[in-house]
């Protein structure tokens, strides 16, 4: 009897273990290989500071990066002690940075580990920095540990239980510009992969056990990239890092960091958002005189006539955009827009509701600065919704389809925050972060 017994335990672990929700966990910027769709969970079509709020947790600081969720954690990044309000800055010497553990189903802080910020630091003037911080950078995890990327502060390693394993430094440069870099650290096999755009004018691959650099490309085109890669599949043998810079695609070998493909894609002296794949095809959109294009991975060389699928004129500041059953969803100057991912011809274009052009990012304190007149948040989606913040918190879902049909207008809280992070989902909850709290939105009834 009890060997049978064993044997059905055995039986019903092994079948747990497989039909686990095993994406149900968003590990990285925009969740499962940057998609921003959750293929395994949902989240509430409606909140309100007084209905399917699960919980709001004050952060030690503001921040623009956005949460990440392992299993029963949320990790976030924020920065304090100075930069907080252009009028009266600080002292930049009190800068610090911290990486946030709170627990998923509580919201109760486990960890808070800081570290002082790496001088000169760029200081809180000027476009750049005021619009959004210190904190920009989404950190990564595989799983067992979480690794945040600090700009001239380097890049950390900490187990779950906020021990920190390594520190590895990734240069102390800035922009011409002086604006900050916010490239997340995505992982490949063993490897941490960094974009040190400002600080180098690089790509670091480390080793995530050691931090122990691994491979270093260093080149100019990076300078003036602000969006994260991400990982496309070639073929059995075969995976490109792809990166959306100035002008180009580049696929990269993820092993060395050397330069497979490049494809000339769209005329912008620099690439903000973060390209998109699917079905072994790499979408951008993108402003500052750039346009939308489809370019398909692999080849050698410059792949620009042979992989280009088609280009368009369509344009986006700062969000990137999702790819769901062959169409392209995007958000722009207050339009959500649709196009078809087969030759990029429009759908259908919606006007959003919600006033936050004056509450970006920038307009901290009511002072103005930067791109203040921005929304910075990335669309995401689950169960055929998708869910758009915007600058003021109010946060507008729209049903995944062949018409603009809007499902719900949500507001988080009722004071002013302001919220620049891309929204996380995972085990049909909701996790967004303000400059000042950070929330689960759950539906209560479950």
């Amino acid at each position: 009897m009890r060997s049978n017994f064993n044997v059905w335990i055995v039986c019903l672990v092994l079948f747990l273990s497989q039909n686990l929700p095993v994406n149900a966990d968003w590990l990285r910027f925009r969740g499962p290989n940057g998609s921003g769709i959750s293929f395994e969970s949902d989240a509430p079509t409606s909140w309100s500071p007084s209905e399917n709020i699960k919980w709001k947790t004050p952060l030690p600081g503001a921040g623009v990066s956005s949460p990440i969720v392992v299993g029963d954690r949320v990790f976030v990044t924020c920065y304090s002690g100075y930069g907080l309000d252009r009028q009266n800055p600080g002292d930049i010497h009190k800068l610090r940075r911290h990486l946030v553990c709170v627990d998923r189903m509580t919201g109760k802080v486990l960890w808070d580990q800081s570290v002082d910020a790496a001088q000169p630091e760029d200081p809180y003037s000027g476009m750049g920095v005021p619009s959004h911080g210190y904190a920009s950078h989404t950190p990564v995890s595989d799983g067992k540990n979480v690794y945040a990327f600090f700009g001239k502060s380097g890049v950390y390693a900490f187990d779950f239980e906020g021990e920190e394993l390594w520190h590895h430094e990734v240069g102390q440069g800035s922009d011409s510009r002086r604006w900050g870099s916010s490239s997340s650290p995505i992982l490949f096999d063993d490897l941490l992969i960094v974009t040190a755009s400002a600080e180098s004018s690089s790509i670091v691959g480390l080793n995530a056990k050691t931090g122990e650099e691994v491979w270093r490309q260093e080149t100019d085109g990076v300078n003036d990239v602000w969006g994260t890669p991400l990982l496309a599949k070639v073929d059995d043998e075969r995976t490109d890092l792809v990166l959306g810079v100035p002008f180009e695609f580049w696929g990269l070998n993820p092993a060395n960091g050397k330069l497979r493909w490049y494809s000339e894609v769209m005329n912008t002296d620099q690439y903000s958002s973060s390209v998109v794949e699917s079905g072994g095809v790499v979408y951008g959109i993108e402003g500052r005189g750039g346009g939308s294009v489809a370019v398909k991975v692999g080849g050698k060389g410059n792949v620009t006539e042979a992989n280009t699928l088609w280009s368009g004129s369509d344009s986006s500041r700062f969000g990137s955009p999702l790819v769901i059953d062959g169409r392209i969803y995007f958000f722009s100057s207050g339009v959500a827009n649709c196009i078809h991912a087969t030759d990029g011809s429009s759908i259908f274009k919606g006007r959003l509701p919600g006033a936050s052009s004056n509450t970006g990012g920038g307009d901290r304190g009511g002072r103005g600065g930067g791109f203040g007149n921005m929304d910075y948040s990335s669309p995401v989606s689950a169960n055929g919704k998708i869910y758009y913040v915007r600058g003021d918190g109010t946060t507008i879902v729209i049903a995944a389809g062949e018409e603009f049909k809007q499902l719900a207008v949500n507001k988080f809280t009722e004071d002013r925050e302001i919220f620049s992070g891309t929204p996380a989902i995972s085990h049909d909850a909701l996790f967004v972060r303000s400059d000042k709290h950070l929330y689960c939105v759950a539906d209560e009834k479950k």
